[in-house]
């Protein structure tokens, strides 16, 4: 017997075949809508106008006397008249007339040690003196009145009034006194001498200026202790240290391989760092005739054409050494650039100089035409004169296509 179809659970087992294809519709449009978007950003990012990438150079400030540049150096400013004044005498600084920047005189006083020891030694040498000295005024004396009485003596020997031996007395006595006064004569001497080196140990108890110079150094105060050459504790050897201006120098080393392009008398150009903005002239005036082994140079001395109230010892400088004599001229600043920057536009020489800008909302470079005129060749630069300045930036080379508001991007960033 037959089972129902209703019954049988084949018989209810169906296919459904068209229920996946709106599914299947769905997904496609949506990839068709991203593609789409896909080629329009594309395309977009490609009709956007791209930013020529430019190399740059910087515009410099230079000096014509550059171009007779043989050699560079550095070193220092140095006073080759220079000392550390001090007493022979030891004692404690009572007095000191001088601080740092004072300018002396030779022979003025600097400072004083107490010196009353030393004065009460010249005063019992200056009455010593006044003493021997009295000693031979009675010397002097006695032998005058020994001169006379041998006189007296021999008128009477003469006339038989005195025998011979008298005579020969009264010249013994004369000789006695003679030598009296030879003897007190010697004691005046002693005695000045005595004086004497007590007025030299009192002076050496006062410190005066050896010559003409600028106080550097303050190296004791009143109160402290001076002994000269002194190493011991809580005592101190020079007082002040002072240079004489006038004979300030730059040492500058020298490479030993670079020496035989310098010369004595050669013409240099120097530079102060502290002074930046000026330029001194200057020539070699000696070269040290022996090497520094340990660092292979040779100390060359430099001396200013012209010294200045600004110059000071100790300054760091920098030696240029010329291949002949510069002018007032070489040594004036002047703007330069390299010559590949500078193109013609409508018969004129120009710039075109990088600026920051905004570019659309956001940070941008941009070039700029700026004219200029062009001067005579320094080295590998050119001088120029324009409305640009030191450190400006403008193109290498530039595209005949970039004009002023043309957006850039310089290479390298």
């Amino acid at each position: 017997m037959t089972e129902p179809a209703s019954s049988n659970p084949l018989a209810r087992l169906k296919i459904q075949r068209g229920g996946l294809a709106p599914k299947r519709r769905k997904s496609w449009v949506r990839w068709a809508v991203i593609g789409a978007i896909v080629v329009v950003v594309a395309a977009a990012f490609l009709a956007m106008p791209r930013k020529p990438e430019v190399q740059v150079v910087s515009v410099i400030t230079t000096t014509p006397s550059q171009q007779f540049a043989q050699l560079t150096a550095s070193g220092y400013v140095v006073a080759q008249r220079r000392a550390a004044v001090s007493s022979k005498a030891s004692g404690r600084l009572e007095y000191l007339a001088v601080a740092e920047g004072s300018r002396v005189k030779a022979g003025d006083l600097i400072a004083r040690l107490d010196a009353r020891d030393v004065a009460a030694q010249l005063a019992g040498a200056n009455a010593a003196v006044n003493v021997s000295q009295a000693a031979l005024a009675s010397a002097e004396v006695e032998f005058r009145n020994a001169q006379a009485d041998y006189a007296r003596v021999q008128s009477l020997v003469k006339q038989n009034f005195v025998s011979a031996s008298a005579a020969d007395d009264a010249r013994a006595r004369v000789e006695r006194a003679q030598a009296a006064v030879a003897q007190a004569r010697a004691g005046v001497e002693n005695s000045r001498a005595g004086a004497n080196a007590a007025a030299v140990a009192k002076d050496f108890t006062e410190i005066r200026a050896p010559f003409d110079g600028v106080v550097l150094v303050k190296n004791a105060n009143v109160g402290d202790n001076i002994t000269p050459f002194s190493s011991a504790a809580g005592s101190l050897g020079a007082v002040v240290t002072m240079a004489d201006m006038s004979t300030l120098e730059v040492e500058a080393d020298v490479s030993e391989s670079s020496l035989a392009k310098v010369s004595i008398g050669m013409p240099v150009e120097i530079v102060l760092d502290a002074l930046p903005d000026t330029r001194f002239k200057g020539s070699v005036a000696r070269i040290v005739p022996t090497v520094d082994r340990a660092k292979a140079t040779v100390m060359t001395k430099i001396k200013f054409d012209t010294l200045d109230a600004r110059i000071l010892p100790e300054m760091s400088a920098k030696v240029t050494f010329l291949s002949k004599p510069i002018t007032e001229a070489d040594q004036k600043p002047v703007l330069a650039v390299n010559p590949a920057a500078i193109v013609e536009r409508e018969g004129k020489p120009v710039l075109l100089r990088v600026n920051k800008t905004g570019v659309d909302g956001k940070a941008g470079e941009v070039v700029e035409l700026v004219p200029v005129q062009r001067g005579a060749a320094l080295g590998e630069s050119v001088i120029i004169t324009g409305e640009v300045k030191s450190g400006d930036r403008v193109v290498l080379k530039p595209d005949a296509k970039l004009a002023t508001g043309s957006a850039v991007r310089v290479a390298g960033r």
